[in-house]
């Protein structure tokens, strides 16, 4: 019983936060620098910062990680970074030779007040930035927002500081894609093809942490959207944003920069979802759906319906980014399940506005988001109304061990299993593995529980 502590009685909380639902901005951001072609991650902050930011993503993608930092010391900590920040420009330049240095702040950097705008524009005037090579950056204090804010800030620095109008559009269609697996994203560009749609997806991670092995390390993998792909999207005809919360600014930002008009979706997860992205996708690029697509719909419409009495009225709690388990909460209703209590420590307006109206058809369901929506109150929660499942990161196990709950791992991070940066949740394929995946949960407990008399071969 790790939590056995855990009260049942809920008190409300102003300043304190009991195991975080999420986790800090400048993981977000070297998350989304990591899916530029060519392009090093670089943290302006302590050694410290940088080493945990890396080991986190390691762990959950279980490939390296590269990124480099201005390693502050006692000097640089009183009297800011920039020394240390044009240094580290000038060597990492001639020592690693990206195309891309994506600089993020920490918090160090950020109370000290440094000006990545500032620092930047004085390398480039001192002859620090080579030819044909890039510096972008992001403010990415860790006191403030979460993972998915840091996320949206590094993706908005991309649009800002790369996206060129031409004046001439094309028939192109940018894709901003919310934080997803690399494997969503490649699903995304899957989708795109079948469609015969021209899209320019960014940021997109696929081919970059899950690249396969060679027998031959390659610092800068083949993946990743590339910087001329980057400029390009300030001539495309519309922009697709896949999240609210992350991706939605920086199609904001190419709008008022590119005029390039935008729709924001929910992300592609579950059938509701899929299907408004792919109505959305047919409409922009001026395409049908092919039959292929419409027969992936169809299996997973089959299953859904096949399985229905297993799924019918079990209660389930989750936790995670918002711009997930928004969509996520909707394909639990469509499958007929009760959504009961819902948590995200990523703050902001625009969760509460859309899980109001997702939650329409489920009125009784508790859900909070910001510093106090943490584990400890999920917890609390599942203790004064039990639940059937439990679908969140890896830090729910120690909840779902204790109250004995089947437990589906789903979000960031994941670093007790594999297979989450190989295997889509999103699209039909998606939907199809997280109704095996959740299948295969009640499934295990119902024999698990089952009296001997009771324990069934076929179920």
């Amino acid at each position: 019983m790790l939590l056995r502590h855990t009260p049942t009685e809920v008190k409300e909380r102003e300043g304190l936060t009991i195991n975080p639902a999420k986790t800090c901005q400048p993981i977000g951001a070297m998350y989304a620098a990591l899916g530029i072609h060519g392009c090093l991650p670089h943290s302006h902050g302590s050694q410290g910062c940088c080493s945990y930011h890396r080991s986190t993503l390691t762990r959950h993608y279980k490939e390296p990680v590269m990124a480099s930092t201005s390693s502050f010391t006692e000097g640089a900590s009183v009297f800011g970074g920039q020394a240390n920040l044009l240094a580290s420009i000038e060597t990492i330049f001639s020592v690693y030779d990206p195309e891309v240095i994506a600089v993020h702040s920490t918090c160090l950097s950020e109370t000290i007040g440094d000006d990545l705008q500032q620092i930047t524009k004085k390398a480039s005037d001192d002859g620090k930035i080579p030819d044909g090579k890039y510096v972008i950056y992001a403010s990415t204090p860790s006191f403030v927002g979460s993972h998915i804010t840091g996320y949206a800030n590094m993706v908005t620095g991309m649009a800002e500081q790369f996206a060129v109008s031409t004046g001439e559009k094309t028939e192109q269609i940018n894709i901003v894609a919310g934080w997803m697996e690399p494997s969503d994203m490649r699903e995304i560009k899957s989708i795109a093809s079948l469609m015969d749609a021209k899209i320019v997806l960014f940021p997109d991670t696929s081919d970059v942490l899950d690249a396969p092995q060679t027998g031959k390390h390659e610092f800068y993998p083949k993946g990743g959207v590339t910087i001329d792909q980057l400029r390009s999207t300030g001539d495309s005809k519309c922009s697709l944003a896949l999240g609210c919360v992350s991706a939605e600014p920086a199609a904001i930002a190419l709008d008022k920069k590119c005029k390039v008009p935008f729709e924001t979706l929910d992300m592609p997860i579950g059938l509701s979802a899929t299907d408004r992205f792919i109505m959305a996708l047919s409409k922009a690029a001026g395409k049908p759906v092919p039959a292929s697509i419409t027969a992936e719909r169809g299996r997973v419409v089959d299953v859904m319906a096949d399985m229905e009495q297993y799924f019918y009225g079990k209660k389930v709690a989750l936790f995670g980014d918002p711009d997930q388990i928004m969509p996520l909460t909707e394909f639990l209703l469509d499958l007929g399940m009760r959504p009961t209590h819902i948590v995200s420590g990523t703050p902001g307006l625009r969760f509460e506005k859309r899980m109001k109206e997702i939650l329409e058809r489920a009125p009784y369901a508790n859900f909070r988001n910001g510093a106090q929506a943490d584990m400890f109150l999920l917890h609390q929660w599942i203790k004064n109304e039990p639940v059937d499942l439990l679908i969140g990161n890896t830090y729910g196990k120690y909840i779902a061990r204790d109250e004995n709950i089947p437990f589906v791992r789903f979000g960031f991070p994941i670093l007790d299993r594999v297979g989450h940066s190989y295997f889509p949740s999103v699209g039909y394929s998606g939907a199809m593995r997280l109704i095996e995946k959740i299948l295969g949960v009640l499934m295990d407990q119902q024999d698990r529980v089952a009296l001997e008399e009771k324990f069934e071969l076929v179920m």
